[in-house]
Formats: C-alpha cells, structure tokens, sequence
C-alpha cells in the first residue's frame, strides 16, 4: 500500500513540474492584460534632478538585470501576497509595436518586479515624447511574442506607438544595434529630437550583450 502511494506521489509531483511553466506562463499573460485594462497614464511624469551618476548608476541596474534570463528570475505566483497585490503599480503608458504583435503596459522604473511582465521606463531618462532619449526597457523571454522577445525582427523604418492620455506618439526606427552592457552612449541625446531607445538582452539565452532598438518621434 505505501509502495503504491509513492507512486501516486511521484507521478503528482512529476505533472506538477511539467504544468509548472504553464501556469507561470498563465499568470504572466494575466498580470499582463491586468496591467493593460489599469492605465494609470497620470502617473506618468519627467524624472526630476537627473544627473549623470544617476543615470549611469540606473543603467548598471537595468543592465544587471537583463543579465538575468525573464523565467529564471521569477519566483513565482505561489510567493505573491494579496498585499503585494494591492501595491502593485499601474501601467503608466502602452507601447505597441505591430510590425512584430507587441502590446505591453509600461511601468515606471526598472525593477526586477515590474519586468516580469512588462517593459519598463527608466525613471533617470526623459519623460515618453519629451525632447532628449528616454529609454523603455524589457526581457526577452524564451516564449515567443512575450516582452521584448521579437525585438530582434525589426527593421529600420518601422513605427513604434506609445499610447499615453489623450495623445499617441509615433516614432520610426532609425538605428539597431548590438552593444556591451557597460556601452551607455546609446542614452546619448540632443536638444531638437525626441528618442525612444529600446533596450533588451541579447543573444536571448546567456545575454553577453543589449539589442538596442532607436526611433525618433
């Protein structure tokens, strides 16, 4: 009798970890479309009293954290509380990207939190449609169409559009690249255009480099 109930046992716990990454898949895509139907787009406000240490030291975090791979970081929705629930933050903006079916809330701040299922304003950069670079970031999950994951297909020339209250903005891809983690030039700016740098880790698995998408408004 007990020879049996070990294997009913270890045949529960085997399914389990087989169903595991679909119900992680699962509520991902939940908090995603949670996120989307909760735009809180007057939240969305310019970082005051940027400084270069700030922002390099911003970069370093964000770039630590693309480092790490989107479902090796996530411990999980068994270890979330109602109270984390309660905190989490609104989506402040939408970004779409139709040329490769993208549709994520933005969240203000990179976070390992908040990239887990969503891209990411970095708070050191300028507001979204603001003159100067502001950079939008997120992983490149193994599962294909999830975050940045078919950033990789975009051409020049293609159009990204930021959802925000009452106003849409449009930018068209002008450059691609692929830097090292440490290359923080691609925040560079001027005093005339508006840039929307796009940030991820690059190759998806064991990420040594950014893929750096830029479009101007």
């Amino acid at each position: 009798m007990m020879k049996k109930m070990l294997s009913y046992l270890l045949i529960i716990a085997g399914l389990a970890l087989i169903a595991m990454p679909y119900v992680k898949e699962w509520y991902y895509d939940q908090e995603q479309r949670r996120l989307l139907e909760n735009i809180d787009h007057d939240r969305f406000a310019d970082a005051a009293g940027k400084s270069d240490l700030l922002l390099a030291e911003s970069y370093k975090r964000l770039s630590n954290l693309l480092s790490q791979e989107a479902e090796t970081n996530d411990p999980g929705p068994e270890s979330l509380s109602a109270t984390q629930f309660a905190e989490d933050p609104k989506a402040i903006a939408v970004i779409r990207i139709d040329s490769i079916d993208v549709k994520l809330p933005v969240l203000e701040g990179a976070t390992t939190r908040n990239m887990k299922y969503a891209a990411v304003h970095m708070t050191e950069t300028v507001a979204l449609g603001e003159i100067g670079n502001s950079a939008i970031a997120a992983h490149r999950a193994h599962t294909k169409g999830r975050l940045f994951n078919r950033l990789g297909e975009l051409k020049v020339g293609d159009t990204i559009t930021v959802e925000q209250k009452d106003r849409v903005l449009e930018y068209a891809v002008y450059k691609i690249s692929v830097v090292l983690p440490t290359d923080m030039s691609v925040l560079n700016s001027n005093e005339t255009d508006s840039i929307l740098t796009l940030i991820t880790c690059d190759p998806i698995t064991n990420p040594t480099h950014r893929l750096i998408v830029q479009a101007k408004m």
